[in-house]
């Protein structure tokens, strides 16, 4: 009983946190349109500036789907932590009575539904500029690890910078150098994946695993120290 009811005051605020954020994006509509648009614009522009041809589209097409997402999510992380700066609702999650890292993982997993659903509506979009065909089932694993690793080390990072006054500068700063192996791991995935590999891909997958299991231990650390300064 003790711990069913441990688990429940865990996750009790952290499904709160997702509600309130995915509420709170159903009225303002900051996040997910602001970062759709930014994917897509990115897709089509170089759809249309480097002509993929089949014999160059493993290679160019994945950096494009990721550089996208990537960049995508540094300004849907930027606006999550502003909405709650600007709101005055920053102070109030940190005299909430409940731990840092709940906040940390509610602010994340929040970041991962936005991004997630960009991502479920990007992908079409991708394949058909592109004219690419590939196994599908194989790619979500791909995803979702490289998703999870972006908004992992992003919702730290934006937290940092939220408080300074170039927040929009600080935040890639801080955010792309610890993320590139994840960035680079999920390119070379897709693009093993679009040229219907699979041996590499049981190298690239592990690895995206291995790193978003020492952010997952590491950043909700760091996030409670930074928020107490």
């Amino acid at each position: 009983l003790h711990r069913c009811v441990g688990v429940k005051g865990f996750w009790g605020p952290i499904a709160t946190l997702i509600w309130k954020d995915v509420l709170l994006e159903l009225r303002t509509k900051d996040i997910v349109v602001s970062v759709l648009v930014f994917a897509l614009l990115v897709i089509v522009i170089f759809s249309f500036a480097v002509d993929p041809t089949p014999r160059t589209v493993a290679v160019i097409a994945p950096g494009v789907l990721w550089v996208s997402f990537t960049f995508g999510g540094v300004l849907g992380l930027t606006r999550s932590f502003a909405l709650e700066k600007d709101g005055g609702s920053l102070h109030g999650l940190m005299l909430a009575p409940v731990g840092r890292d709940a906040i940390f993982f509610g602010k994340m997993l929040g970041s991962f539904l936005f991004m997630a659903v960009v991502e479920i509506a990007v992908f079409p979009v991708f394949v058909v500029l592109f004219d690419i065909s590939f196994e599908m089932p194989k790619l979500i694993p791909v995803a979702l690890l490289a998703t999870l690793g972006i908004v992992t080390v992003g919702t730290l990072f934006s937290a940092m910078a939220v408080n300074t006054r170039s927040r929009e500068v600080m935040l890639p700063l801080l955010f792309f150098p610890a993320v590139v192996p994840i960035i680079v791991a999920a390119v070379e995935a897709t693009g093993v994946i679009i040229e219907g590999g699979g041996l590499d891909l049981d190298r690239w997958v592990p690895l995206m695993a291995v790193f978003d299991a020492v952010f997952l231990v590491v950043c909700p650390f760091a996030f409670s120290l930074v928020v107490e300064e």
